[in-house]
């Protein structure tokens, strides 16, 4: 079967935001950097084209297009962090030069979505006991980055 690859429109940076996201994600790696064999309308000949890169374990692409498109949150990546050091890590990093948002939510330095979730949340809002989740619902709608503590607290009723 074929493979679903993302593929990330820049106008001249995929070759930064690509090692900038392999840089701060496990299981990532730049896979291949093709060059413009000719000028073209997203940089001269000799230029970066397009990088074939591994995030996560998945697979991504980065074009350099010539041209700014802005991101919305139409489209947007979420990462599953097993703990609060690796939600920190992640939303530090991707945050940087960027923005925050509301519950996990942030833009990074190139306008790209990313969503923060520890995967503890998915557990604690799908607990058949609607009023556990709802308080982590409610919890989870107050905070910028997801804080495991808190959402634990009003799991647990606190």
């Amino acid at each position: 079967m074929s493979k679903i690859t993302p593929c990330l429109w820049f106008a001249t940076e995929a070759e930064d935001a690509a090692r900038f996201y392999v840089s701060l994600v496990p299981d990532s790696r730049i896979d291949h950097v093709q060059r413009n064999p000719v000028d073209a309308p997203g940089g001269a000949a000799g230029t970066v084209l397009v990088v074939r890169f591994t995030l996560g374990g998945n697979r991504f692409m980065a074009l350099n297009g010539g041209t700014a498109f802005a991101y919305t949150h139409a489209i947007s990546f979420q990462i599953d962090c097993a703990d609060q050091a690796q939600v920190d890590h992640l939303w530090d990093g991707l945050s940087a030069g960027g923005s925050i948002e509301q519950c996990g939510w942030l833009k990074d330095r190139y306008g790209v979505s990313w969503q923060i979730v520890p995967k503890v949340l998915g557990e604690y809002l799908g607990d058949p006991d609607l009023a556990k989740s709802g308080r982590v619902m409610q919890a989870m709608l107050g905070m910028v980055k997801i804080d495991i503590a808190g959402l634990r607290r009003a799991y647990d009723g606190g």
